[in-house]
């Protein structure tokens, strides 16, 4: 007999852990880099459109699948579909997607580990230097200590378990980030022509509402929530039958919104005060080159106001946030497949991380290896147009930009038509007797199995077509 599965201790746990695994690298940089090549307000606008029409239903119906099963996504899906179901496809998908995910994730969390460092140790000006992000990133001293280092934080907390690890992780570290987050934002706001960047971002110009915003945003909005990655559908399992999921689904999703809300309002008027003639369409659509290549410059720049110790400290500030940003996520994406190996294979949870760990690390060196010290490694392969790609950007495209809407259309696909609506909204009425008579649950129903699935095939049809064959759909 198994012992019984672990749960969150509280509702409030399972927020800020959901949260948590939600609120990224790509909340704190990603967001404001496309609010600002795609029309500050204007996308701001969309994005929080996507959010409750599409999101919303889509991470209810994970967290429904999780805890109506306890169990991880192969699992849920073979639960309620059969063992020998083809749907077990999508559950291992739903596998591999978080598994390769977390290795370009631990990538950039490595590099962010070393900015950390190297600002407390004083070091911003070589940061913000031309020769500093490419030299960092081909040394390996810097990486592969940095790696043990991060490799070890997670590892500590994923070992203690969803109640005291993840969960004690969670709050700690996300009151953390908020409060960093709103003191930077009050100190930003206070720069030279901050209220021009502030402007930009809260005022939408409607004329800038085009196809190619449309898709930003609902790619932004979709990847923000971890939508795709059989997060929710694992952390679903981790919840009592009491608890609201729509209740909980709002706070997490309202949360995360509120973080990428927020990052906006540190970002953009932070680059509109370093460089009032800015024009957004400059800015580069990478969220790493922000990270590690402009927002040094900015804060070096400080230097000349509040001097290079507080330049340094607010920096420091800076990469802490977004350190905890990654680790938050970072414990998230990898719980997926550590669940897969208790429950599927039986494995301890020491012996799951271990395997986790030594796949995961082995991918994650060669990844690392591939931004110019191994070249069969960093000309990985070519498409796109002819264009080298290398080992971690295949990883990055194919699963991150790829993947995720397939698995959000199958999700949708499946609790529509193979697990069914009625059962899905007994599911979702468990905790909430008054949620199966409700407009919001008629939304969730007809939203699910119609334009929901719809509006994903799109968008996983436009990435395919943009990425592979350099052809915008939409553009």
């Amino acid at each position: 007999m198994s012992a019984p599965r672990e749960l969150f201790s509280s509702k409030l746990g399972f927020i800020l852990a959901a949260a948590g695994s939600a609120v990224g690298i790509g909340n704190i940089v990603g967001f404001p880099v496309n609010a600002a090549k795609n029309g500050g307000g204007a996308f701001l606008l969309m994005y929080a459109i996507f959010i409750i029409a599409i999101c919303f239903p889509v991470m209810m119906a994970e967290m429904a699948v999780g805890r109506k099963t306890a169990k991880n996504p192969v699992g849920a899906y073979s639960a309620l579909a059969g063992e020998n179901s083809k749907w077990r496809l999508a559950g291992l998908l739903g596998i591999i997607t978080p598994f390769m995910i977390a290795v370009f994730y631990t990538v950039l969390t490595i590099w962010i580990f070393i900015y950390l460092i190297m600002t407390l140790g004083g070091q911003l000006d070589y940061l913000a230097s031309n020769a500093g992000f490419g030299e960092i990133i081909n040394n390996p001293y810097y990486l592969f200590t940095a790696m043990i280092a991060v490799g070890a934080v997670v590892g500590v907390i994923l070992s203690f378990g969803v109640k005291d690890g993840i969960e004690r992780a969670a709050k700690i570290m996300m009151p953390a980030l908020f409060l960093m987050l709103i003191l930077l934002v009050i100190f930003v706001l206070t720069l030279d022509n901050a209220m021009a960047g502030v402007k930009f971002y809260l005022i939408p110009d409607l004329d800038k509402i085009t196809p190619a915003v449309i898709s930003g945003a609902m790619s932004q909005a979709f990847f923000s929530l971890s939508l795709g990655m059989g997060i929710l559908v694992t952390y679903g399992s981790y919840i009592s039958k009491d608890t609201d999921i729509e209740g909980s689904a709002k706070l997490v999703a309202i949360t995360d919104t509120a973080v990428a809300f927020i990052a906006g309002l540190m970002v953009l008027p932070a680059i509109f005060s370093f460089n009032p003639e800015i024009n957004p369409d400059d800015l580069s659509d990478s969220s790493v080159s922000m990270i590690f290549v402009f927002l040094p410059k900015i804060f070096l720049a400080l230097q000349a106001t509040v001097g290079y110790f507080l330049a340094s400290a607010i920096a420091a500030i800076f990469f802490l946030l977004v350190f905890f940003a990654a680790i938050t996520s970072l414990v998230s994406i990898m719980e997926v497949p550590v669940s897969y190996l208790i429950d599927e294979k039986k494995l301890t949870r020491k012996k799951a991380l271990r395997t986790m760990f030594i796949w995961g690390g082995l991918i994650a060196v060669l990844a690392t290896l591939s931004f110019g010290m191994v070249d069969s490694l960093t000309k990985f392969t070519t498409y796109g147009g002819g264009q080298d790609k290398s080992l971690f950007d295949v990883i990055y495209d194919m699963f991150y930009d790829t993947i995720l809407p397939l698995n959000g259309l199958l999700i949708c696909l499946f609790v529509s038509y193979r697990w069914k609506k009625h059962n899905l909204n007994a599911e979702l009425s468990e905790g909430n007797s008054s949620f199966s008579n409700s407009i919001l649950a008629k939304y969730v129903d007809f939203s699910l199995g119609t334009f929901i699935p719809f509006i994903l095939a799109a968008i996983f049809i436009n990435t395919v077509a943009k990425i592979y064959f350099g052809y915008d759909v939409f553009g």
